[in-house]
């Protein structure tokens, strides 16, 4: 066995063991510094150079402007009035029925009964009255003259007027046979049909109004305040048609449910075109307010999950501003929240925190 190789060997591994787990000994042996204090002074000089360090952003200088503000919903049209005409008498409809979808004028006889006894029971009432006056009369003549008791006009004068009151019921009756529409409008579905027997409670027909029409919806709690009475009211409809017209109401005790408020505006529609119950999204125009025009991307959140934006300030330091986001549009977003004068971070905002120092350069607004 060779000496040699075995003597390599163990002062090999006795070097690495002092390099490896006595490093700091053999450093104090040959007169090196501690690696921990350079490091140490190291890492703080850095800390130092990053704190002092300015980040460059891209800013704009934005002015406040003056913007029409609307109220944004989604309702749907409504019929101005709607009514189920129902019979109040019994019978057998006569008349031949009316188309649905046929426009009627008010007045217009929709289903009419057959009389039956009811013209007997009016010419037997008008008999009745006709004797009940005559008796009254001569009551009256034989009291001006002495010869008949105070009682007995007054049983006449009272026979008379029950007498009276029958053929105004009997009247009444023959009036009911009748069934005509209270207003112009288009039916919703057919008159009853010839023959039908129709009994008090019956339906007759449905009819309703589109000329007026009305556009409901719903406003937030947060936003009823800024409708008012007759401000100007503009809906796309489902169909891609545009209509304009005025509130006309505005409710005062909101849905239990979703605590919003019932808003309705009047639109014209001459030609019908527009039906009742279409889906619209409505713009219920308000008070103007001031606002800046911002490019969408320079909206960010802080650590609370505000949303908003970064500032330059006067120092040239960097500082968060929260916004309400007013209106979007094609240009970008329009935010309320800030002065009338405000430079806008509008690249490198998410790079920034609150107090860092920044070396701006601006940009046109709206570039």
């Amino acid at each position: 066995m060779r000496p040699i190789p075995i003597i390599t060997a163990l002062l090999t591994v006795a070097v690495l063991f002092m390099l490896v787990f006595q490093r700091d000994m053999v450093r104090d042996f040959v007169g090196g510094e501690p690696a921990t204090a350079t490091e140490s002074n190291t890492a703080e000089t850095t800390a130092d150079d990053a704190g002092d360090q300015i980040v460059s952003v891209v800013a704009m200088r934005s002015t406040a402007q003056e913007i029409d503000s609307a109220v944004v919903v989604r309702g749907e049209t409504e019929a101005t009035r709607q009514v189920e005409l129902m019979s109040e008498a019994s019978g057998r409809v006569v008349n031949a029925p009316v188309s649905k979808g046929d426009a009627v004028a008010e007045g217009e006889l929709l289903c009419e009964l057959a009389p039956g006894t009811r013209e007997v029971a009016l010419k037997q009432a008008e008999a009745q009255l006709a004797e009940a006056r005559q008796n009254l009369n001569a009551a009256e003549r034989l009291s001006e003259g002495g010869f008949a008791a105070e009682n007995r006009v007054l049983s006449a004068r009272s026979a008379f007027e029950s007498a009276q009151a029958a053929v105004e019921q009997a009247e009444a009756a023959l009036g009911d046979l009748e069934i005509r529409a209270p207003f112009a409008g288009l039916l919703e579905d057919d008159t009853a049909e010839i023959g039908a027997l129709l009994q008090p409670g019956a339906l007759c027909a449905t009819i309703v109004q589109l000329d007026p029409l009305k556009l409901v919806g719903y406003v937030a709690e947060a936003d009823v305040n800024r409708v008012s009475m007759g401000a100007q009211v503009g809906a796309r409809l489902a169909t891609g048609d545009q209509v304009l017209g005025q509130v006309t109401f505005i409710g005062r005790a909101a849905d239990p449910v979703t605590r919003t408020f019932r808003v309705e505006a009047q639109v014209a529609n001459p030609d019908l075109a527009i039906r009742d119950g279409q889906t619209a999204e409505i713009l219920i125009s308000s008070a103007g307010r001031t606002a800046h025009l911002l490019p969408q991307s320079a909206l960010t959140l802080n650590n609370d999950g505000d949303l908003g934006v970064r500032v330059v300030d006067e120092d040239n330091v960097a500082r968060f501003a929260a916004v309400e986001l007013v209106r979007d549009s094609t240009d970008g977003v329009w935010v309320a929240g800030l002065p009338d004068e405000a430079a806008v971070i509008v690249v490198g905002q998410d790079y920034v925190t609150d107090g860092v120092p920044v070396d701006p350069t601006y940009q046109e607004s709206g570039t």
